[in-house]
């Protein structure tokens, strides 16, 4: 019979073990960072403008999983709005933002149903005004995030001072970008540079070929490596040399197979891994837990 010091000595023990398991399992979910992206929400899509009812359904279910899987952000990649300058829409978007959890940062990102498929200096204006800025950057832990109208990029004609200027910042961004010593430096925006080969046509879910190679080959001497969209109401996926562009489906309205959902990007130290996840099956925690493996009986 082990004596009492004996049984102290292993009820400490096994203590101590339990304790080494919980941190370790604890410093492990601690040192998984991950973003999620949406894009779309698109306040009066769904109805022509008739109403909003089915984006809220959608959005208010999307922030109820952020702020149970708890993020280290969020990136909206554009149309928040469906129709330039409508109030409710945009009071609406606001309403349900608000209840994503403060400690969340969110990023809102310009589209094209937020300034216009042809932007005027008063629509962007008017976006600034409502939204805030319409090309930033952040950094939250390993990822420099730089936030970029397309808008202004596929349709500059009525806005080149906007949108010399953007690029002109965008430069000196990326510049700034690769001297931070953030392993990763990632794009968002609302239009895709392109959806399947970084040469296809012109096309309205794209932008312009034209720009489009000006502004790669800024990114890719930049370093950048990953580039994450919206606008498509779709997923795809496509590559340009070192650069992946990642085009999310949208939480509000989808156009295609795809159905409505978000994004969630792992970050680690040398990639970024990403799932899109339909509204129905968004996982109740990330990281997923590992299924414990099942033994003979």
């Amino acid at each position: 019979m082990p004596t009492r010091t004996q049984q102290l000595g292993l009820i400490l023990l096994l203590l101590a073990l339990i304790v080494f398991a919980f941190v370790r399992v604890t410093s492990t979910q601690e040192r998984t960072e991950f973003f999620i992206q949406l894009a779309d929400p698109q306040f009066g899509a769904f109805t022509a403008d008739k109403d909003f009812t089915q984006e809220t359904a959608n959005y208010e279910f999307a922030v109820v999983n952020i702020n149970r899987l708890r993020p280290a952000f969020v990136v909206i990649c554009g149309d928040l709005i469906n129709k330039v300058g409508d109030k409710k829409q945009a009071d609406e978007y606001f309403r349900i933002t608000a209840k994503i959890d403060r400690s969340i940062p969110v990023h809102a990102v310009s589209g094209n149903h937020d300034v216009g498929n042809e932007p005027t200096p008063e629509t962007v204006k008017a976006y600034k005004s409502r939204f805030g800025p319409n090309y930033y950057s952040f950094r939250h832990g390993r990822v420099y995030g730089i936030v970029i109208d397309t808008s202004i990029i596929s349709a500059p004609g009525k806005v080149q001072p906007e949108a010399d200027a953007q690029e002109a910042w965008l430069q000196a961004e990326l510049s700034r970008a690769r001297g931070s010593g953030a392993p990763h430096v990632v794009v968002f925006q609302h239009h895709s540079w392109f959806l399947e080969k970084a040469d296809e046509p012109t096309q309205y879910f794209n932008v312009p070929l034209e720009a489009r190679r000006r502004y790669l080959d800024l990114l890719k001497s930049s370093g950048v490596r990953y580039v994450f969209a919206g606008h498509y109401h779709r997923n795809a996926y496509a590559q340009d040399g070192g650069i992946e562009m990642v085009t999310s489906g949208p939480v509000g309205r989808p156009l295609g197979a795809d159905p409505s959902g978000l994004r969630i990007v792992t970050v680690r130290d040398d990639v970024l891994e990403h799932t899109y996840y339909g509204m129905g099956l968004i996982p109740n925690q990330f990281p997923i837990p590992r299924a414990a493996p099942r033994r003979n009986p």
